[in-house]
């Protein structure tokens, strides 16, 4: 594939984050790509990378949403499971340079007027009470390691009543 954008990369990873059990609908596809960049990528961008990626039979449209093709599933897999999402997009980058095109593919046209709606309706979901599945959660505060020293003796029932007989 030529050229290789890093939009590209950060579109597949995060369609390969919002839709592992169905097609995941744009908001979705904006808000994995939000949590795995910390930032959403401009929209003529996501525009042109949806086109390209289509254009390449990576992508599909299917049930209203979109997924990822058996060929861009290959590309995204095979990562190492602690993988930092910048290690991801890197490897997802190489494997796009190799990948090479194979027959015609339905074209996806996504305006920006669009791409806009969704990242207005994924701010607005963000800002409301409701829970977004998509966000990472807290980690758990640890304490601190108690020392076995640190707890009080056993005692037990017989030398207590010998000390108070």
């Amino acid at each position: 594939m030529y050229p290789v954008h890093d939009v590209d990369a950060i579109l597949l990873l995060a369609m390969s984050l919002a839709s592992k059990r169905r097609p995941a609908e744009l908001a979705e596809i904006i808000a994995a790509a939000e949590l795995t960049q910390d930032a959403i990528p401009p929209e003529t961008k996501l525009s042109d990378s949806f086109y390209r990626l289509s254009e390449y039979g990576l992508i599909r449209e299917q049930d209203g949403g979109y997924a990822l093709t058996p060929d861009a599933q290959q590309i995204v897999s095979g990562h190492a499971r602690k993988a930092k999402s910048q290690e991801r997009i890197h490897d997802i980058k190489e494997k796009l340079a190799d990948f090479h095109l194979s027959g015609e593919h339905e074209i996806i046209l996504l305006t920006v007027e669009q791409i806009a709606a969704a990242i207005a309706a994924h701010q607005t979901t963000k800002k409301s009470a409701g829970k977004n599945l998509l966000m990472p959660k807290p980690k758990p505060v640890v304490e601190p390691y108690k020392h076995p020293g640190q707890r009080k003796p056993f005692k037990s029932f017989a030398t207590r009543r010998r000390k108070e007989g």
